[in-house]
């Protein structure tokens, strides 16, 4: 293709549109001179270019292997980027010229990732025009490779490999600044750039770093997703564990409850029972229990096969902690205890399992009392703004500051000296969280005891 009507060949490509009083009319095309990087190797950047240039070897050469971990990290020399021939075919028509290539630079090799106009190739390093201006940030504009002492001599301009005369490229660089390679337009004979031309070649540069941020954004998104799918068929596969291990412990405990709730209805009926008023209480307490029991057994398992999803629904704390408190009386009894409940909301949650939070919070607060104390526990409610506070108060032996965040483990206790596993407090909370809560440990106004507290939405 002959060149561009009206202009000339010029070492410096600096060519301006001129007025009458010889100022520009507009900026030069940006062209830069600089020593090329022409000793690097399969061994390596040459000591004698990194002197050259005022730097040590070793920086050159980290320099160098961050442009290799970029190039990897984009798979920049891979092509199948959408819309990447299309940019080169658009440079080649823009820019007047036959031949146009994005080129990708490692530490070693030139690698003609998508071309216009020829076939693409991998060369040395060193033979390539682009890596003697790779670290150039704008665009670089050569008019006669031939005449320009940086090129004068690669085999791709004196005939060994090619003969190239007109040169022009752009950087492609990363949002890191790490430029991996150019986007190049040339031709066999001379010629020059406008400023448009000069500004689309840089634009459709920066176009191929946006194609190559895209795919990689895409590829990370495509492996997240694969590893949230993963994830979610793990969880698919442990909620049916847990289903079927629930399903086993309920059938396991159903039965000696099946036996305890057949006794009591047999007992019930016993005259001894019928006439004395004291026995039957105890007696349809003892089914009362049963019954809470085989109904938190069924939520339980209901929840593990639902995967954990609670079952929302107005609940009053009223009832909750009553129904608590009615299966700690012999508990209460034992200790000479008492419980006082005031003014408690209701909420939207699961009243089974917020059952089970009111049970382990009752008894752990009458079975850590002080010796020869009978513990007393108040639970109250506190409207904040867009939840309420249940606290739960007690008189006992009281946790130290420095214990009640591990308080919160599994199998944790607050003390040897009482009967327990360490599970209540942490079903507590998990539960709470489960219903988008929190809880937390407290010393009460007095100093004496502890006040285990927890929110919840209103």
């Amino acid at each position: 293709m002959p060149p561009s009507s009206g202009r000339t060949s010029s070492l410096a490509a600096d060519v301006r549109a001129r007025t009458p009083n010889g100022r520009s009319s507009s900026a030069p095309i940006p062209t830069e001179r600089c020593t090329p990087l022409r000793s690097v190797s399969s061994g390596g950047i040459g000591a004698s270019a990194a002197n050259e240039r005022g730097v040590s070897v070793d920086d050159v050469r980290s320099a160098a292997q961050r442009v290799d971990a970029e190039i990897e990290r984009y798979d920049a020399l891979d092509a199948d980027a959408p819309g990447l021939q299309a940019l080169v075919d658009l440079v080649t028509r823009v820019c007047g010229v036959p031949y146009a290539a994005v080129n990708m630079l490692t530490s070693t090799e030139q690698h003609q990732v998508v071309t216009s106009g020829m076939d693409g190739g991998v060369c040395r390093r060193e033979d390539s025009m682009c890596a003697a201006v790779q670290e150039v940030a704008r665009p670089v504009v050569v008019g006669d490779a031939s005449q320009d002492p940086r090129f004068a001599d690669n085999p791709f301009v004196d005939g060994r490999i090619d003969t190239v005369r007109f040169y022009a490229s752009a950087p492609i660089t990363t949002p890191d600044g790490v430029t991996i390679g150019r986007m190049c337009v040339f031709d066999t004979e001379p010629r020059e750039l406008d400023e448009q031309q000069v500004r689309a070649l840089r634009t459709l540069a920066g176009q191929v770093m946006e194609m190559l941020e895209l795919r990689l954004r895409t590829r990370q998104l495509e492996q997240s997703l694969r590893d949230l799918t993963a994830v979610r068929d793990d969880l698919r596969r442990s909620n049916e564990h847990l289903g079927l291990f629930a399903a086993q412990v309920s059938h396991d405990l159903r039965n000696p409850l099946t036996a305890i709730q057949t006794n009591a209805e047999l007992l019930a009926t016993e005259p001894a029972v019928v006439d004395d008023r004291d026995a039957r209480t105890v007696v349809e307490g003892i089914l009362a229990a049963a019954t809470r029991m085989d109904q938190m057994i069924g939520k339980v398992l209901s929840v593990a096969r639902d995967g954990g999803r609670l079952r929302l629904a107005e609940a009053s704390l009223t009832d909750v902690f009553g129904s608590a408190r009615t299966d700690v009386a012999a508990l209460l009894q034992r200790t000479g205890g008492t419980i006082e409940a005031d003014g408690l909301p209701t909420v939207r949650g699961d009243a089974g399992m917020l059952y089970v939070v009111a049970l382990n919070l009752l008894s752990n607060a009458l079975k850590f009392a002080r010796p020869g104390v009978p513990p007393r526990v108040r639970v109250t409610a506190e409207r904040r703004d867009c939840s309420w506070r249940v606290r739960v108060t007690d008189n006992g032996v009281g946790v130290p500051p420095e214990r009640r965040e591990a308080l919160f483990g599994l199998y944790e206790r607050g003390t040897t000296d009482v009967e327990g596993h360490g599970i209540g407090l942490t079903t507590a909370l998990r539960l709470v969280q489960a219903h988008q809560g929190t809880m937390g440990l407290e010393t009460p106004d007095d100093g004496v005891g502890l006040t285990v507290w927890f929110d919840l939405p209103a």
